[in-house]
């Protein structure tokens, strides 16, 4: 894989997580990935949706933003529709209005739905479950031990981000696998792989710890198409 495709990655792979938090920012210097744009000094909403050709709405709504009034120099914003799905166009005034809106809709939900046939993934960490996912302030689950429990790739794939420039992460691992899915791995003591490494299913990939947390746990995340979904529902019972 080329330096270039993995700096790609990098930067779609943190402005995913980004996304999830909202108001969380990153390294002015960083990498923006297709889709996104950082804020600069002086920029408004208004002014980020107009040059992108999009609405206020749609922006405050696939960053999750609180107050539209208020977003920091630095942050990452997604400018295009998660997972490539057109925008919802308004509907028409005539009397097939509503018929003809309902398709599009359906058809950009059915465009970021993870396949039937989903990803095995296997337990990244032992330890107990102390906070599940909830879609909102909880964008994943997280399961607690002891400092320098290992951490486990729980599927195979590609090192896309290895470093601690997401604030509330810490040190942070992010691996991407097949068919759209990333897996992120936050507030490690250690890592032990780098990005652009290509990873086994059960291979250790760093270190339980607690940077940028108030407890020892392991965060982790399961993502598709850039939309956080609960990873409890892809692990198998234990």
């Amino acid at each position: 894989m080329s330096g270039t495709t993995i700096k790609r990655l990098v930067a779609a792979s943190s402005a995913a997580l980004l996304v999830a938090c909202g108001t969380a920012s990153v390294d002015s210097s960083g990498p923006v990935g297709p889709g996104y744009y950082r804020v600069a000094r002086g920029d408004t909403l208004y002014k980020i949706a107009r040059a992108n050709r999009q609405s206020v709405q749609n922006i405050v709504r696939w960053n999750n933003i609180a107050n539209p009034d208020s977003i920091d120099v630095g942050q990452m914003l997604r400018v295009t529709p998660p997972g490539g799905a057109a925008t919802a166009s308004s509907p028409s005034t005539g009397s097939t209005g509503s018929t003809t809106s309902r398709p599009a809709q359906s058809a950009a939900a059915d465009s970021s739905a993870p396949p039937a046939n989903g990803i095995s993934l296997i337990w990244p960490a032992r330890g107990n479950v102390v906070r599940n996912f909830d879609g909102g302030k909880s964008k994943g689950i997280d399961i607690a031990s002891a400092v320098g429990t290992p951490v486990v790739a729980a599927a195979p794939g590609v090192v896309v981000y290895a470093g601690n420039g997401l604030r509330g992460y810490g040190n942070l691992l992010i691996l991407k696998h097949d068919g759209d899915y990333l897996t992120a791995y936050a507030h490690n003591r250690r890592l032990l792989v780098s990005e652009g490494q290509s990873v086994t299913q059960g291979q250790t990939i760093a270190e339980m710890g607690d940077t940028d947390n108030d407890r020892v746990a392991l965060h982790f995340e399961l993502r598709y198409a850039g939309r956080s979904i609960d990873p409890s529902r892809y692990l198998p019972a234990r």
